[in-house]
């Protein structure tokens, strides 16, 4: 009866016994595990029980090295040569073909079988061949996802760093702008304070004046009434003397006492107080008009992520122009690749819409809209059948981007120029924004959602103008 595999494994390297050893504490080791044991410790007792050991040498194990050499040449004799793994389990045979549906080597005895008989075989070289093409187109495939999986990850590590630059530029921007909204609000503010201080000087002066004139109007009053009084004291002879003298003199300080009283009951105090309605009446909204002239309002901004690196755009996304030393951005999908192109954040997909382009010195520019579709990163002709509809100005000739280019001349060449679509009646017209002379007008039944378009490879910026805003309380 053997014994099961556990029993012939040393304590110590967990592996069959070599050459063992028996302790007599009836644990057995092998010899040169046991040795290294105890030169470890420095303590000759044993690893399993911890029982001291005599200084004689430990007896050797006889009958479990027989075993454990016996096991050993069994494991030995059981391991199949190499060359009978290319032999057919059944048949004893070579295997010189491959079963293409089983997907499997076999050997011509079973190509004749029931089993294979039927199926489609080739031979084995050749099987060899189609595996490994196999194996290297799969190989490949896998290298190319790796590749495009690392320089997305590449790409994505950029887009942090590049998505941070953003946030901290944009915070900035927006500061900027806000103190500006705050800097015309506290000068409105300080303004309308300033109204107020002075009006209050004013009214108070006016006040004062009035005091004062009433202030020398009752002096020479109470001096009347004390000469009345002292008048009163004399006899009546003297009294009579001089009532004949004075009493056109007393009736004119009392007719002059009721004209003034007349006017201090009527008018003399109407409109001393502080006008306070000229001043809160509708604030916000009249110091929201007051700041209209002060706010811009674009009908088209550009999307800075759509831009191509040589495009340089302006903070508020109005402006842009060409510059020879690209700009480090991501390789985002919505960005043109191949030509310097963006296009505007509003999509057009129904109504009417239209801006004004400032082209002044720039010599070199397409304009128009473009379908939301076009692809970014390969080289598309701007043409209607691929979704362009722009006009181009080149070396000091206007073209229309039909197909092919219609060619046009001008009376004189346009400062602005007016783009107006209607998407509805599928009509994108160019105008000369001075005098709304038409340029150029392309006809075509839009079915998908257009994007304004922009295309320059001159230094000379475009820009797009800002439009009048105006303030309409409607009333119900």
């Amino acid at each position: 009866m053997s014994l099961p595999e556990e029993d012939l494994t040393c304590p110590i390297c967990c592996d069959i016994f070599i050459d063992p050893v028996l302790l007599s504490c009836s644990h057995s080791f092998c010899r040169g595990c046991l040795k290294r044991c105890w030169k470890t410790s420095g303590l000759r007792e044993c690893p399993v029980c911890r029982k001291k050991v005599s200084k004689s040498c430990p007896l050797s194990n006889l009958a479990l090295k027989n075993l454990c050499e016996a096991l050993l040449q069994t494991r030995s004799q059981s391991s199949v040569p190499v060359e009978e793994t290319m032999n057919c389990n059944l048949h004893r045979e070579r295997f010189k073909l491959f079963c293409l549906v089983d997907k499997q080597p076999i050997c011509v005895v079973c190509q004749s079988s029931k089993m294979h008989k039927s199926h489609d075989c080739s031979p084995i070289e050749e099987a060899v061949v189609d595996c490994k093409d196999e194996l290297t187109l799969s190989h490949k495939s896998l290298e190319d996802k790796l590749e495009r999986l690392k320089r997305i990850c590449r790409t994505s590590v950029d887009m942090l760093d590049y998505i941070k630059s953003q946030a901290l530029e944009t915070q900035i921007l927006i500061k900027k702008q806000f103190e500006q909204l705050h800097q015309v609000l506290y000068n409105e503010e300080s303004a309308r304070l300033a109204a107020v201080r002075k009006e209050e000087e004013e009214k108070m002066a006016g006040v004062k004046d009035k005091i004062k004139e009433i202030s020398a109007e009752i002096l020479s009053l109470t001096e009347t009434i004390i000469v009345l009084k002292e008048e009163l004291k004399e006899d009546d002879l003297v009294l009579l003397k001089c009532a004949e003298w004075d009493k056109f003199s007393v009736e004119a300080a009392c007719c002059n006492y009721r004209a003034k009283s007349a006017q201090l009951d009527s008018e003399y105090m109407s409109g001393v107080l502080m006008d306070v309605t000229s001043h809160l009446c509708n604030l916000k909204y009249r110091v929201w008009e007051k700041m209209l002239d002060h706010v811009e309002y674009t009908p088209v901004t550009l999307d800075p992520n759509t831009a191509h690196p040589c495009l340089i755009l302006s903070d508020d996304f109005t402006s842009l122009h060409y510059s020879s030393q690209p700009r480090h951005c991501p390789d985002n999908p919505e960005r043109f690749h191949i030509s310097a192109e963006v296009v505007g954040m509003t999509a057009l997909g129904s109504g009417s819409h239209h801006w004004i382009v400032e082209t002044g010195s720039n010599q070199d520019w397409l304009l128009g809209v473009v379908s939301l579709s076009v692809p970014r990163n390969a080289e598309v002709s701007a043409r209607p059948e691929n979704g362009f509809w722009t006009l181009c100005f080149r070396d000091g000739e206007f073209r229309a981007m039909t197909s092919p280019p219609t060619p046009f001349t001008v009376s004189k060449t346009p400062n602005q120029v007016k783009v107006q679509l209607d998407f509805d009646k599928g009509t994108l017209s160019f105008l000369d924004s001075v005098d709304d002379t038409l340029l150029y007008e392309f006809t075509h039944t839009f079915t998908e959602t257009l994007l304004p378009y922009f295309y320059t490879q001159s230094q000379h910026p475009l820009k797009i103008l800002p439009e009048n805003v105006f303030a309409t309380v409607l009333r119900k």
